[in-house]
This record gives C-alpha cells, sequence and structure tokens, in this order.
C-alpha cells in the first residue's frame, strides 16, 4: 500500500489543495486499498496486486478533465524526502540543537566566572589581578569551546540545506511524524514552562544579594547568569526539536513571502541579541551597573515582537 499511497500524492501533488479534491483523493485510495486487498486474497503477489490497482486506477488528467479540473501553478517541483533522510534530518537538529544549547551555556558560565573570580579577589591586593586574569583566561577558554560547538553545529546542517527549497512526504511518513509531534508536545511544553519560571526567578538572585550587601551583587549577576543560561539551553535544544518537526510538516512549497519573513526575522535577531548582550557586559563592567542592567534582555525580547509585528502589518498594508 506504500506504493500506492506514494503514487496517489504524486498524481494529486499538481492539483489546486482543496475539500473537494481532498475528498476524491479519500475515495480513491480507500477504493484502491479494497481493490489491493482483494487481489492479495485472491493470491496475487504484492507487485502483481499493485500493477492492477495503479492500471484501473486510470489517468488523472482524464479525470480531473471531467470534473472540470485544472492544475495549480507550481513555482517549482519539490523532490520527496525518503524516510532516512527525513529521520537524518531529525538526527541532525537534535544534535545542533544539543551543541548550540551548550555552546550558549559555557559563554554564559565564562562570563560568570570572570565576574565570580574578579570580584573574589577584588579585596585583596595581591590576588586582584591574578583573580581578574584567571576570570579572563577561564572566559576565553569558554568562549574558545563554545565557538567550536557552533561551527561543530552548524557543519552537521550544511549538507540540508537544500530543504530550504522545499519538499514533500509520502503519506505514511507525514501521518507517523504528526503523531511523534503530538507525542512530543507535552515534554515541549514542560521545557518552555520550566524555562520561563527560571527566567522570571533569575533576577532575584539580583535583588537578594544587593539586599544583603551591595557588594555581593556580581555573585548575584553570576547566579542570574547561571540561571538564565539553563533556560535558553531549554529553549534551543527543546525549540530545535519543535522546529524540526515544524519544519518537516509544513507546506510543500515555501512561498516568497514566507522566505523573506524568515530572513527578516533572522536579521533582527543576528543585530538584536548581540547588541543586548554588548551592553549589558559594557554597562556591569564599566558602570558596576549589575542590578537593573539584566534588564536589556527582555527589552531586546519586547523589540523582537514589536519588529516582526510591524513586518506583518507593513506586509498586509502593502497587499491590500
Amino acid at each position: 500500500m506504500e506504493t500506492i499511497i506514494v503514487y496517489l500524492d504524486n498524481m494529486f501533488a499538481g492539483l489546486p489543495k482543496t475539500p473537494e479534491l481532498e475528498r476524491l483523493k479519500q475515495e480513491l485510495l480507500s477504493g484502491m486499498e479494497d481493490k489491493y486487498l482483494e487481489l492479495k486474497q485472491d493470491g496475487k503477489s504484492e507487485n502483481e496486486a499493485i500493477g492492477i490497482v495503479i492500471s484501473e486506477f486510470g489517468n488523472i488528467e482524464e479525470l480531473t478533465a471531467e470534473l472540470g479540473i485544472h492544475p495549480a501553478r507550481q513555482e517549482k517541483t519539490v523532490p520527496m524526502l525518503s524516510e532516512e533522510e527525513v529521520y537524518a534530518y531529525a538526527a541532525a537538529k537534535r544534535s545542533s540543537g544539543l551543541w548550540t544549547g551548550l555552546g550558549v551555556f559555557l559563554c554564559a558560565c565564562g562570563v560568570a566566572l570572570l565576574i565570580t573570580l574578579s570580584t573574589l579577589f577584588e579585596n585583596n591586593a595581591d590576588m586582584a589581578d591574578k583573580g581578574s586574569m584567571l576570570g579572563m583566561v577561564g572566559m576565553f577558554v569558554l568562549v574558545a569551546v563554545a565557538v567550536g560547538m557552533f561551527i561543530h553545529s552548524g557543519m552537521k546542517l550544511e549538507r540540508f540545506e537544500s530543504l530550504e527549497q522545499g519538499f514533500q512526504l509520502p503519506y505514511a511518513l507525514k501521518t507517523a511524524l504528526q503523531r511523534s509531534q503530538a507525542l512530543y508536545a507535552p515534554t515541549y511544553r514542560l521545557a518552555l514552562i520550566v524555562g520561563v519560571c527560571l527566567c522570571v526567578l533569575s533576577p532575584t538572585f539580583i535583588f537578594a544579594t544587593s539586599y544583603v550587601n551591595d557588594d555581593y551583587a556580581p555573585y548575584g549577576v553570576a547566579a542570574f547568569l547561571f540561571i538564565a543560561a539553563v533556560a535558553v539551553f531549554l529553549f534551543i535544544y527543546y525549540g530545535n526539536i519543535q522546529g524540526t518537526y515544524t519544519k518537516l510538516l509544513e507546506e510543500p512549497n515555501i512561498t516568497a513571502e514566507k522566505q523573506e519573513e524568515n530572513r527578516f526575522v533572522g536579521v533582527v535577531g543576528a543585530v538584536l541579541w548581540p547588541l543586548a548582550t554588548a551592553i549589558f557586559l559594557f554597562t556591569g563592567f564599566v558602570y558596576g551597573r549589575w542590578d537593573v542592567n539584566w534588564a536589556v534582555f527582555p527589552i531586546a525580547g519586547i523589540l523582537s515582537g514589536m519588529f516582526s509585528n510591524v513586518y506583518h502589518i507593513l506586509k498586509r498594508k502593502n497587499v491590500s
């Protein structure tokens, strides 16, 4: 039946996605399945049964012509992915999310290490410079390891860049992915809830240490960075898995408008978040405002959402 389903999917791939055609497709599939099972019960082999069913199916052009249905215009023909390609892509995305999440975590831990060691030895004149130096060395080592993880993560996905041009999935494989996505949904929701709770709670370390003693505020900042890094890891790792299902189950043909939207969001993120991090570090190390400069990250998140909404509004106005 898998061969018959794929054959039917290919026959209907060039037709409009209307409810009428979907019903027709399901009726044809049901009839072909009944015929296939009947032939198998009569002792026909797998190949014989498939050949007879497909030969009796007829010509899709003749059938649609009788119904007055014309093929939809397609910008391009997209390839049909095999099961091996799909699961290889899913494994690469999961691994990429793991390495990227760990890289971000190590970057944040490097900054936290620098703050902790610098503060720990700042009251000791003999050890102050050594503490700062150890912190700097530790931070650069962790950042170097993180950069290696980012490069490794990007290389894992290079061979799947062609998927950005669009693809199709066999019916049975698409159904299996939909079931897997439904089973994964509770895990993804839990990861989001835990991540958001950690983000909300992380600034309390800064407030608590500042309340006890202003000199302890840098330790609160280090704890804030560590907890926030754990939250970001959860977002990246589990979000990457969810993104895999979203990518694989999207419409076969990616419109030019959707590609443009993805590029815009990517450009905004590539500029906004590094800028927010630079402001956070600058105001912390130069002005010592660790108690308030953490607010730059939620502000960056709000600005990111605002830019995205403004983009959608402008696009709708242009269309209208």
